[in-house]
Parts: structure tokens; C-alpha cells; sequence
């Protein structure tokens, strides 16, 4: 399936289809800030299972990363951090960044592997932040291709990603052309963060 929406003018009926194939545990294809992602519910365990599926590998040797909808529930995620860390995150998202955080105890419960990390995203994107929102906890996310991949066509292009992925996932969203280049990685559980991987943003630590 298909469905268009128009970040400029978010239809609420659409969220609602969205999240409503969300909870039933379906994977999804949205926009964010950068490129194209899939994801899923992060509370639903088959749902997981079936993201990693898609990725070609277990669940427990998964490395999803969290979307949020704001800096609100990361308490729930990650263990407490110094002000300088939230202050970086503070004035850096939304935004096209990916924050590695130390995880507390839950997250190697819902990946069944003993990671000690989670990858954190909040996208300068309105229609998955209210996706997010109105399902009520983070999605786990992935890209749709693999690091050694180029990024190709089929990555940005709404209708290519649906002509190669609809029989794989729920649900495309459709909100418009994608960009080439993926998210700004920065490790923040050492003494000082990391630029990890230098995507479409830079960033000022």
C-alpha cells in the first residue's frame, strides 16, 4: 500500500492508518530528514523479528536504532546522561542526527542481545514525528540499504521504493523525493562525542 502525505498539510486520518498498521505489527517504509527508512513498533517483538528479517539477519544481532518524537521518554532508553550530552541533543534535534546513547536495562530486552548502546533519532520531519507521537513509543528503524549499497534511485523515489518493497512491507509513505545521504552519526558514550560517520549535517561539538 501506498499513501500519500503532504508534510506541508498532514491529513490526521492518514497518521491514524499509519499507526493503526503500526500496532497490529506491521513494517513500514517513511520519510525522515535524510533518506527513506523501514521500522516498525519497538514494543512489538514479532514486529522486530520481521524488521530484521527483512535485513537479512537475527534479531539479537540487530543494531536498530530508536525514533522518537521528542527528548521527553529517553529516560525509558538510555541511561542518565551528563548536561553537556542533552545539551548537545537539546540544540541539535530534530535534526538529522544520529546520537549514540549508553542504554539502560530495557533495550537488551527488546532486541534479546546484551547491547550496551542505542542509536537515537528525532528527524526534522513532521509526518513520522507524528506517527511516533500518536503511537505512543518509539519506532526501531533501519535504513533500506546496507552500508556496502549505493544509494540508488529506488531509495529516494517514493514509487520505486513501493514497485521494489510492497510486497515485503504494510505499509510506503509516500512524502516526496528522499535525499542521497544519511543521517550525521555521533557516539556519545565516551568521555566526549564522536562523529562516527559524517552524513548530510554538520555539527558543531
Amino acid at each position: 500500500m501506498l499513501l500519500e502525505i503532504n508534510e506541508q498539510n498532514i491529513d490526521k486520518r492518514s497518521i491514524e492508518i499509519v499507526v493503526k498498521a503500526l500496532q497490529k505489527g506491521g513494517i513500514i517504509i517513511f520519510p525522515t530528514d535524510t533518506v527513506y527508512a523501514m521500522g516498525c513498533d519497538l514494543r512489538n517483538k514479532k514486529a522486530l523479528k520481521q524488521l530484521a528479517f527483512l535485513k537479512g539477519i537475527k534479531l539479537t544481532k540487530a543494531r536498530f536504532s530508536i525514533i522518537c518524537s521528542d527528548l521527553s521518554n529517553l529516560s525509558d532508553y538510555v541511561r542518565q546522561m551528563d548536561r553537556s550530552t542533552y545539551k548537545l541533543l537539546n540544540r541539535s534535534l530534530p535534526g538529522p542526527y544520529t546520537f549514540i546513547l549508553n542504554a539502560n536495562n530495557e533495550v537488551p530486552k527488546l532486541f534479546d542481545t546484551n547491547r550496551k548502546e542505542i542509536g537515537i533519532r528525532i528527524p526534522n520531519n513532521a509526518i513520522i514525528r507524528e506517527i511516533v507521537e500518536l503511537l505512543g513509543n518509539p519506532l526501531a528503524t533501519t535504513s533500506l540499504h546496507d552500508v556496502e549499497d549505493e544509494i540508488m534511485d529506488y531509495f529516494v523515489d517514493p514509487y520505486e521504493i513501493y514497485e521494489r518493497y510492497d510486497s515485503k512491507v504494510e505499509l510506503i509513505i509516500d512524502g516526496g523525493h528522499g535525499n542521497l545521504e544519511g543521517s550525521t552519526i555521533v557516539d556519545c558514550t565516551g568521555e566526549m562525542p564522536e562523529i562516527v560517520r559524517q552524513g548530510i549535517a554538520e555539527i558543531d561539538l
